[in-house]
Formats: C-alpha cells, structure tokens, sequence
C-alpha cells in the first residue's frame, strides 16, 4: 500500500491537469493506483477519452477528484501522460475488488457499478 509519506512528497511534484486542486483523502490516491494498476498499458498515450474519475468512483465506491488521478498516475512507476490521455488500453480492465482490502474509505459513499458502466470494460481481472 501507498505510504502517506511517499503520497505527500508526489502531491508536490505532481503537474495538475485542473486548476483546482482538491485532495479529500489519500485512500482517494490509493484508490486510483489501484484502478491505473490493474489496467494493460501500451506504448503510448490513448487517444481515446474516457472520463477515468468517474469510472474509478464507480470501483471503489467512493469520490475520487481529478487531482486523485494525477497524483496517482505520477506514483505509478508504468504510466506515462496526462489526465485523461494516459498509456492504458482503450480496453478497460475491471480491477478484482480485492485490490481495496485494507484501503478504509473503499465503499464508503453511494458509488457503484450499474450496468451501463460494467459495458465499459473489456475483460475482468
């Protein structure tokens, strides 16, 4: 698991995509690792736009800021870009639930996969 440590050094170093920057939480960070982690990655950038914050709020249960996504991304050792044109396949992964044992604030607020976000990915993990 992420360290608040090692979260709080990068929220530092992070090149924000919007303006507003806005951390609630960093379990919100984890979360976003997590969901960038589980993800197949390419050789470049997807030209394909997908709204990722709202795809990830929808995993984990839980609101995730655009700031979330930038720290998380700038942690991950294999993702390269910028919000949303990040170097994962235009074919989404659905991350094993698993993945956020241990992360407290998973599940905590009225987020959740319905039908016409499960159409989204392309396999499961």
């Amino acid at each position: 698991m992420l360290s608040s440590i090692l979260i709080n050094k990068v929220k530092l170093e992070t090149k924000y995509t919007d303006g507003e920057i806005l951390h609630e939480h960093d379990d919100c960070i984890r979360m976003a690792y997590e969901w960038l982690d589980a993800q197949k990655k390419t050789i470049g950038v997807s030209k394909k736009i997908f709204a990722i914050k709202h795809i990830i709020e929808k995993w984990s249960g839980r609101y995730i800021s655009q700031s979330d996504v930038d720290v998380a991304a700038h942690i991950h050792p294999e993702v390269k870009g910028y919000y949303p044109y990040f170097n994962i396949s235009s074919r989404l992964t659905l991350p094993n639930i698993d993945r956020l044992k241990g992360i407290l604030q998973a599940h905590t607020q009225d987020y959740e996969i319905d039908e016409s976000s499960r159409k989204l990915y392309y396999r499961e993990e």
